[in-house]
């Protein structure tokens, strides 16, 4: 990882601390709409550089297409996320729930996947699949109470940036051919 690498990913991370800290501050009528604005802006940060890779370089790799279909599938998750602004708040709670319980059941199996082939640093990826399924499944005893939601939700984002922050500083190893 180059310094700029780095720095990105240390600024993002306090961007993200920032973030959780005014969702913890605002009013409970307006934390919910900016939680969802948080999210469809994340989906759709990711699925425009996804989309934006594969054409300028996984279209010539194998399996690059895949690449493509998810940078367009999170791409419309991003307008799906965007529009739940007058749902109930109940479905939105219930939506906010899956993503966290999917993204942490990922993390899970990667980091069992990354203990089975690779050495390395799969504790820590299996400790942030657990924390989101733990984040989840606070949410579903407090789906009724939004504010405890959005401060848990909070929590969530200020351990994921904790972890970026650690990944930001960890050595990464190379692999060299001669």
């Amino acid at each position: 990882m180059t310094l700029f690498q780095r720095i990105k990913k240390i600024l993002y991370a306090l961007l993200m601390i920032a973030a959780a800290i005014i969702l913890v501050a605002l009013p409970d009528d307006n934390a919910l709409d900016i939680v969802l604005f948080f999210v469809s802006i994340g989906f759709a940060i990711k699925g425009i550089k996804d989309i934006v890779f594969y054409f300028v370089m996984a279209r010539h790799m194998v399996g690059g297409k895949m690449i493509l279909f998810q940078g367009v599938v999170v791409f419309d998750f991003a307008m799906f996320t965007g529009t739940l602004t007058g749902v109930p708040q109940f479905y939105v709670m219930i939506y906010l729930i899956s993503i966290h319980a999917f993204s942490g059941v990922i993390e899970v199996l990667r980091a069992r996947e990354s203990r089975r082939t690779v050495d390395g640093f799969w504790l820590m990826k299996m400790s942030h699949g657990i924390i989101n399924i733990i984040l989840a499944l606070m949410c579903i005893i407090y789906i009724r109470d939004t504010s405890t939601a959005v401060t848990i939700y909070s929590a969530g984002l200020i351990y994921s940036a904790i972890m970026r922050i650690i990944s930001a500083f960890r050595r990464t190893s190379f692999i060299l051919i001669e």
